[in-house]
């Protein structure tokens, strides 16, 4: 068998479907626009997020009896509501510990210098002077690369204030209009796919409760992880605990990796506080209580109706959209992967196949 009949039969097998076709050109068009205008429309996409985390509590309302449009002003008002809080009151609040952290990183350095001399006095055999200065000399460079990128990343923000002008004021009004408008703006996106669409939305109606739930869960296991590890910290005294709230409460966003990464920084606030001593200790397990129970109880139940993804499959998606689309790519590696999964089961594979399937979707539609 030739390579050109092997190619022939792949595509015969896969798409020879009208709507496979027109799923493909669908998949590409949508993918090319985020990689080549991502940047540009990550006001959209930031608004379409938000949209899609307020649309449940809007559509709640609705079913309890509210005008819609009663219910989309209630709801903005809350949204804007909280994110004044957020930029007001949190913000501020998280910068003056990320300053005071910053300041505090020379005496840490001295500090873990002291502990790695101890370390070797006590065991000269196992550590040697050669290794305490081949550490020493990397955790240096790090630390002047951090405050290199930090003196950079700060110049940088001097010249972007207007476009976090324009996403305060851009993203609360794509917010609205998206909820108000939402059927409107739905309707003219579907009027613009062709008539036949079998599949594709056969795959939407798949994923379109799948991705509003876990936008919604996301941010749900954020507050309740960040808000229980805030009173965790405040408990036992320890600094900076805005910030380590807040970091730990984004690295549920990426599953597995996010929790090991957190887990440096608090050790080394708590260890610098404290030093080594029962209340180190104390500080470590609980937050390893904290990821415990989010893993093991919070996030089944946030997520108890997505798709059963495994772990390899999660990590290999977190490094690659994370690797594409940055931030984005790693709050949606998991949906992409759902995506990924319903394509696969979904796609026509032969005639029979597509034959069985009308077979069977046949009795539903006469049901509908």
């Amino acid at each position: 068998m030739t390579l050109r009949t092997i190619l022939k039969s792949w595509v015969e097998r896969y798409f020879s479907d009208e709507e496979a076709l027109i799923l493909l050109l669908v998949l590409v068009a949508g993918f090319a626009a985020i990689i080549l205008f991502g940047r540009m429309l990550a006001p959209f996409f930031t608004a379409l997020v938000i949209a899609f985390l307020l649309q449940g509590v809007v559509s709640a309302l609705t079913r309890r009896g509210l005008p819609h449009l009663l219910a989309v002003i209630m709801v903005f008002l809350a949204f804007i509501s909280v994110l004044l809080t957020l930029a007001f009151i949190l913000m501020p609040l998280i910068w003056n510990q990320l300053v005071g952290l910053v300041q505090e990183t020379p005496r840490m350095f001295a500090s873990g210098q002291g502990w790695l001399d101890e370390l070797q006095a006590r065991y000269p055999n196992i550590i040697t002077p050669d290794q305490i200065q081949n550490w020493i000399g990397v955790a240096s460079r790090e630390i002047s690369q951090l405050g290199q990128r930090a003196l950079t990343l700060s110049l940088a923000s001097l010249g972007n204030i207007m476009a976090v002008i324009i996403y305060l004021v851009l993203v609360p009004i794509l917010v609205f209009f998206m909820l108000k408008d939402r059927d409107v703006l739905v309707g003219f996106m579907l009027s613009l796919l062709p008539q036949k669409r079998t599949l594709l939305s056969r795959i939407w109606r798949e994923m379109d409760d799948q991705i509003a739930n876990y936008i919604r869960g996301k941010f749900i296991e954020i507050i309740i992880v960040g808000t229980v590890t805030f009173f965790t910290f405040a408990f036992f005294g320890l600094p900076y605990t805005a910030l380590l709230a807040v970091l730990v409460g984004f690295s549920v966003l990426v599953p597995y990796i996010g929790a090991a990464v957190a887990t440096l920084p608090v050790a080394a606030v708590a260890g610098f506080h404290f030093g080594i001593s029962e209340e180190f200790v104390y500080v470590l397990v609980a937050y390893g209580v904290i990821q415990a129970l989010d893993g093991n109880v919070l996030a089944p139940v946030l997520f108890s109706e997505t798709n059963n993804i495994h772990p390899v499959s999660i990590i290999v998606a977190v490094l690659f959209f994370g690797g594409i689309w940055g931030f984005w790519g790693i709050f949606f590696a998991i949906p992409l992967a759902t995506l990924l999964k319903a394509l696969v089961y979904a796609w026509p594979r032969s005639m029979h196949e597509r034959e069985e399937r009308r077979g069977l979707q046949a009795p539903a539609e006469k049901f509908d």
